[in-house]
């Protein structure tokens, strides 16, 4: 292949153009994925998401506002009205963090993200993101399908149906959850909806004791043998049945799940066994606490310990061919706050799930940078709306669907940037007349894969459904 690539170079433009599309058109159908040729050159093969449930703040996080600190106590005012999704609209509130520049473009990051500091030249940051909504479910429902409703594939359910898989012992997306349990709107996030079945999202908690649910039989009376042979068995009669209704993709995505299973059960294993890791790529993921035990109170040893551990899981699925991966950091709603949803106390809850957050992220791009993995892996960090800078209780922020942040790194990202601004309070972005939008960050992703987002289409209920629905711009500016 590099020989193939080396010649074409010294045969002119024309020449190399034909034969790059024809490379690329073997490549992408050697994937089995719906497109038969990619639609531009790509500058990324893999995705990790990382979502941040129950609205993370970008200005105690990355979006550092100097007028808070000047104005904080004082009562606050937006200049028009506010539609609060509870009652935060209490007075000015700096942010409990304190901020530091770092890397060679400077840029203000808090002390709870610091460990992160180190990679801020190779991070893009979107800082004028707004949503459509202060509701949980649908603003997750809109980062992760693009749209406020169920009944959407997921971004990773999108990128699987286009591309395929890499290998085809591991499943071409994989889910790490919060090891407490789903988000808003749970395994919907990550449905194949009206794409084939076998292109959703397989869940893997690290954490547990088994790992993947249903994949090896447990009972002691179930052999190695017996275990193959009702395998071959499920598969025959699956068939037979399939030969009788043509046209239903859910039973041949249970086929291909079967089968995915009985090559899992030797890869997954190996992918999910960090005890042959050196003790300095373990401490780097925070994984240094063996046997140490955990208060009731949240706390960030705790959350490096889970979120790094996922963070390593990653960087080996993605090694072995896995092409998305979701990594989820806080459960749905609850009390004592496990999330990101911080009303009653900011300080609490964002100090340990920021630091173990940041040590796991920060991790994984040194890892995946050292090992020449990151230039064609797209890492974006998000969550579904920010938080006011307004005090909620005193110690606390409300929803923030009018700004919030996003960033991406790797794969054909300008590392060191900001695209897009707030406002000098974090309140809506500082253009209102041209923000970034979901789908914005949607069409970038796609376009770093190879795909333009507007041809990537699937016919259902008799419109042309697509990920980016009727928008999306691609972020040019974002682009190295």
């Amino acid at each position: 292949m590099n020989e193939r690539r080396d010649f074409l170079k010294q045969s002119g433009v024309g020449i190399g153009s034909i034969a790059l599309t024809m490379m690329m058109q073997e490549e992408a159908a050697a994937t089995n994925g719906a497109l038969s040729a990619l639609h531009h050159p790509p500058r990324a093969k893999r995705v990790i998401q990382l979502f941040m449930a129950g609205a993370a703040s970008h200005i105690d996080l990355w979006d550092h506002k100097p007028m808070l600190d000047r104005h904080h106590g004082e009562p606050s005012d937006f200049g028009e009205p506010v539609e609060a999704f509870q009652n935060g609209l209490g007075p000015w509130m700096k942010s409990p963090f304190a901020f530091s520049p770092y890397g060679a473009c400077g840029k203000p990051l808090s002390e709870v993200v610091a460990p992160l500091g180190e990679c801020v030249d190779d991070i893009a940051f979107i800082h004028n993101m707004v949503g459509k909504t202060g509701v949980h479910s649908q603003a997750t429902y809109l980062q992760t399908t693009g749209f406020q409703r169920p009944g959407f594939p997921g971004m990773g359910a999108w990128v699987s149906y286009a591309l395929g898989a890499i290998n085809r012992n591991l499943p071409t997306f994989v889910v790490l959850p919060d090891h407490r349990g789903y988000a808003s709107n749970g395994p919907r996030n990550w449905a194949a909806a009206f794409l084939p079945a076998s292109s959703q999202g397989t869940v893997i908690f690290p954490q547990r004791a088994n790992p993947i649910a249903d994949l090896q039989a447990h009972a002691d009376f179930v052999t190695p043998e017996a275990h193959r042979d009702g395998l071959d068995l499920l598969n025959r009669m699956n068939r037979q049945y399939q030969q009788t209704r043509p046209g239903d993709s859910r039973l041949e995505a249970r086929i291909q799940a079967y089968e995915l299973a009985a090559q899992m059960q030797l890869s997954a294993p190996e992918a999910l066994d960090i005890s042959g890791e050196p003790e300095h790529i373990l401490k780097m993921y925070g994984l240094d606490r063996a046997g140490s035990t955990w208060p009731d109170t949240i706390n960030a040893p705790e959350e490096t310990e889970y979120f790094g551990r996922k963070c390593l899981i990653a960087r080996r699925l993605l090694e072995r061919g896995v092409r998305f991966i979701q990594i989820w950091s806080g459960n749905d709603n609850g009390f004592p706050r496990r999330n990101w949803d911080s009303h009653e106390d900011l300080e609490r809850d964002h100090g340990p799930l920021a630091r173990g957050m940041a040590v796991g992220t920060a991790a994984l791009l040194k890892d995946l940078k050292q090992r020449g993995l990151l230039e064609d892996t797209v890492v974006h960090w998000t969550t579904e709306f920010g938080r006011l800078p307004s005090s909620q209780r005193g110690r606390g922020r409300d929803h923030n669907p009018y700004v919030f942040t996003n960033w991406l790194c790797g794969g054909g990202v300008q590392g060191g940037i900001t695209c897009g601004e707030s406002d000098e309070w974090g309140y809506k972005p500082l253009d209102r007349s041209s923000p970034t939008q979901v789908y914005d960050v949607h069409a970038t992703i796609l376009h770093l894969l190879g795909i333009d987002h507007t041809r990537l289409t699937v016919r259902h209920d008799g419109i042309d459904r697509r990920l980016t629905d009727v928008h999306g711009h691609v972020l040019h500016d974002l682009l190295a």
